[in-house]
């Protein structure tokens, strides 16, 4: 199976932000980051997710790794409701980042997507580059 490790990075919320993908297939390893100059952390969690779907377009069964549990409870289970509430939260107020949520859900059509979370800077091998990357593409924005 091929992993997915993403993280997303700001620099003020909001502020100027990158996200970081770590592709392991097999022994091959890829890297991509990117970042926005106005935008918000979990924009950028979420961009790391969209942009590793992106990259693994053809695999069929993708392990992806987060630490960012937004992201991840979020896609796997708060998105039900908040699709059946008009996109609304539990208090009736509007999803944030409808957006990105809603090019999340397109990104999985079709796809085999398991879940994980693991805790941030907490000497996660994967997930430490994932949050270099991140840290790199905010630089390139922040620059």
């Amino acid at each position: 199976m091929v992993e997915a490790f993403t993280d997303g990075a700001c620099s003020g919320n909001p502020g100027p932000g990158g996200w970081g993908v770590l592709i392991i297939d097999g022994d091959e390893r890829r890297e991509i980051y990117g970042g926005e100059s106005g935008t918000t952390n979990n924009r950028m969690e979420m961009m790391a997710a969209i942009e590793a779907l992106r990259a693994t377009a053809n695999v069929e069964k993708l392990a992806l790794y987060t630490d960012s549990q937004y992201l991840k409870n979020g896609i796997t289970s708060w998105i039900k409701n908040w699709k059946k509430n008009g996109w609304r939260t539990s208090d009736r107020k509007p999803v944030k980042n409808k957006d990105l949520w809603l090019m999340l859900e397109d990104s999985l059509a079709g796809r085999a997507v398991e879940w994980h979370w693991v805790r941030g800077h907490d000497g996660h091998t994967e997930n430490e580059r994932a949050d270099a990357l991140a840290r790199a593409g905010l630089a390139s924005i922040a620059a």
